[in-house]
């Protein structure tokens, strides 16, 4: 459903998503490459204001559904709906207004190596605003801040900067428009088990403060545990589950099974947590 017009009279931005409706909806979603094919007819629906754990083999197409709904990896067929828009239908402005309404933190960051911090932030304001340098300043400290870092932060390189601080310098920069959506590629990917836990903190933190949406390609079973409201579990290019982490611990299906009451779900406490000692 389409919402706010341009000044030609025709509307172009979709109406906000109520919490608990689907924000993002895919049905039947073939991708492939080449002779592969990665995604089988996935299905799933993410609900605006939840934090969504997206978990699956390594290779089975976490980061391939990301993509997809991103436009970044062209579908064979199915449909993606974001706010209530059917991408495929979408023309340019229309498609320049929906991805104004998401940000993406990619896997390791992917910061502009030759950009300083806030060159990285402004990268969005640039391309979608028109600004001045002042206020695209200030907004950066803004977003650097938000973050976690230190202010000095945002005249450093990409090179400079620890692998935690990549993170989240990534992080403001996906920020930058402030998006209704965020799309995390395994966040902690990289991070010690303290670096890890206070990304996930601030993950909650953030969601909660701005009433985002969240959907986190993730493997980290304590991730899943303590950030997510619901979880959805990818397996032979298909959704197989989806429901709170509890659910997926319960499931006999065998891959549920495997991932979240193995040895390092164990470990992470996350059997004897919600399904019993003997889980």
């Amino acid at each position: 459903m389409l919402g706010k017009a341009n000044g030609s009279g025709q509307k172009f931005e979709p109406d906000p998503i109520p919490p608990g409706e689907p924000i993002i909806r895919v049905r039947d979603l073939v991708v492939g490459f080449g002779e592969r094919t990665i995604l089988k007819g996935l299905s799933l629906d993410v609900k605006a204001g939840e934090i969504m754990g997206f978990v699956g083999a390594s290779g089975g197409g976490k980061s391939v559904l990301t993509r997809t709904i991103l436009g970044l990896v062209p579908k064979r067929s199915g449909t993606v709906e974001v706010f209530g828009q059917d991408l495929d239908t979408a023309d340019y402005r229309q498609r320049q207004a929906l991805e104004r309404r998401w940000g993406v933190l990619f896997q390791q960051g992917a910061l502009f190596s030759s950009l300083t911090v806030k060159q990285n932030i402004q990268f969005p304001m640039r391309e979608y605003l028109d600004m001045s340098p002042r206020l695209m300043d200030e907004i950066a400290i803004a977003k650097i801040e938000m973050v976690g870092l230190q202010p000095d932060v945002a005249e450093k390189a990409p090179s400079e900067l620890s692998g935690g601080m990549i993170k989240r310098a990534a992080l403001a920069r996906s920020l930058a428009l402030d998006p209704e959506i965020l799309f995390l590629d395994e966040p902690t990917s990289g991070l010690d088990p303290i670096g890890a836990g206070e990304f996930d903190d601030l993950i909650a933190t953030l969601q909660q403060t701005l009433g985002l949406t969240v959907f986190m390609v993730t493997h980290d079973l304590d991730s899943l545990h303590t950030v997510c409201d619901r979880v959805a579990a990818l397996a032979d290019g298909k959704v197989i589950a989806v429901g709170p982490i509890e659910s997926m611990v319960a499931s006999d299906h065998p891959w549920l099974s495997a991932y979240f009451r193995g040895k390092r779900a164990r470990a992470a406490g996350i059997g004897a947590s919600t399904h019993g000692a003997g889980g």
